[in-house]
């Protein structure tokens, strides 16, 4: 019985420590470097599924008019995301001629998909613009019955507190700008730190701590092949890439 019960949990050791280790891909404002792609087009969402990746990253503004738009700069070919119409915004054409597309076109493209959709609320100009910006986010993504699909990430505090107060329980939500500890992190509420590489190099410690205490690990950007190896050495749960076809290939081979 005593072997029995050592075989056991030594199974499950074993389990739960590859399950762990597993590291995973997220495309970094999508896979957009290959052809007819751009950063954060449908295309780009719709090339981070062809190849595997767990998630693909995009970014969102509130536009003048309370729409949601994606892109990542708080301005575009002269445009101000925050102070120009969505209707102006949109005919705005991106590198592979798209145009820019609005939050739910975004979504819309990516319900026939299977890679989960990692969403940047950028840091906008108040406080308040934020808050209306993630209430509209969760009720569009309910409505769409996307919920179980969505990953929250943000590098104002304000938004992910925000996202950890309105987002439905359970929903990942991670802090971008690195700040904040390990235990600060789970103190107020986050899924996980999803913190620039540098950030983990000058404390390599804080990925043991984060899955000591239940939390995830994202790194962002990282594009080597020396880096993506010592990150997947190092258990972290994902890795934010402008490579990703790259890093899916270290993965495989492994």
């Amino acid at each position: 019985m005593k072997i029995k019960r050592l075989i056991i949990i030594t199974s499950l050791f074993i389990t739960t420590h590859s399950a762990m280790a597993q590291t995973q891909a997220i495309a970094h404002r999508g896979f957009w470097k290959t052809d007819g792609s751009a950063e954060n087009s449908l295309t780009s969402l719709e090339k981070a599924d062809s190849i595997g990746c767990y998630g693909s990253e995009f970014d969102v503004w509130l536009a003048e008019d309370n729409e949601l738009v994606v892109n990542h700069d708080g301005s575009y070919k002269g445009k101000n995301m925050e102070k120009t119409p969505s209707s102006e915004l949109i005919k705005l054409k991106l590198k592979n001629g798209e145009n820019l597309p609005t939050l739910k076109q975004y979504l819309k493209k990516g319900k026939k998909l299977k890679t989960r959709f990692i969403l940047e609320l950028k840091a906008h100009s108040t406080p308040e613009r934020e808050t209306e910006a993630i209430q509209k986010i969760i009720s569009m993504v309910r409505g769409m019955g996307l919920t179980n699909r969505m990953e929250y990430i943000s590098f104002s505090l304000h938004a992910i507190k925000e996202f950890i107060r309105l987002a439905p329980e359970g929903t990942p939500i991670f802090y971008l700008e690195g700040g904040l500890s390990p235990q600060q992190l789970k103190e107020i509420g986050a899924t996980g730190a999803d913190y620039h590489l540098n950030v983990f190099k000058k404390n390599p410690d804080w990925i043991a701590k984060c899955h000591e205490l239940g939390l995830k690990v994202n790194v962002w950007t990282v594009n080597k092949s020396e880096d993506f190896q010592w990150l997947i050495n190092n258990e972290v749960d994902y890795i934010t890439t402008n490579e990703p076809a790259l890093l899916q290939e270290i993965l495989k081979n492994k």
